[in-house]
């Protein structure tokens, strides 16, 4: 019985503990780890890649960020990129689910270069006060070329809310 009071106590405050790291003027911070053939692209078989953000609320649900990344790409590409961009996040009904939009420049080994806009949604999961697992599926648009390198995937963050 007591348990089951704990649990409903805590769900019903998780949306307050998360109002308050939503609010304008905190500060974010995060890391990603993506593919691990968890995105498709129509010219990759294997990809892995480390993501890191840094950014701020500009206003209450709506974080902008910086971004920079490094992407390994195995079978018929075989190249390593690195990318740095821009983008932002607006969080719905303060309960942590967020949808997302960007754009990065990626260069890659023989002279690979791409503009990407990409999309994303997501949800903060608050493991504590101000750290969160955010896990996202995401959509980046190549500019370059859109049947071998525009990719659909899913990433698993993680985001410190100070």
């Amino acid at each position: 019985m007591i348990k089951k009071l704990f649990v409903i106590m805590a769900v019903a405050l998780m949306p307050l503990v998360a109002n308050a790291q939503f609010e304008q003027g905190k500060i974010y911070s995060g890391a990603s780890l993506t593919g691990l053939n968890l995105s498709y692209s129509g010219l990759e078989e294997f990809n892995v890649g480390l993501q890191a953000q840094v950014g701020t609320f500009a206003a209450d649900n709506l974080l902008v960020y910086c971004q920079g990344g490094w992407n390994h790409q195995g079978s018929s590409v075989k190249t390593d990129q690195v990318e740095l961009g821009l983008g932002g996040r607006y969080y719905i009904l303060q309960n942590g689910i967020f949808l997302g939009a960007n754009c990065k420049y990626v260069h890659g080994a023989g002279g690979y270069n791409d503009v990407m806009p990409g999309v994303e949604v997501g949800y903060a999961f608050f493991i504590s006060r101000t750290v969160t697992i955010e896990p996202s599926i995401y959509y980046q648009q190549s500019l370059n070329d859109h049947s071998d390198y525009s990719k659909v995937g899913l990433k698993v963050g993680f985001g410190i809310y100070l």
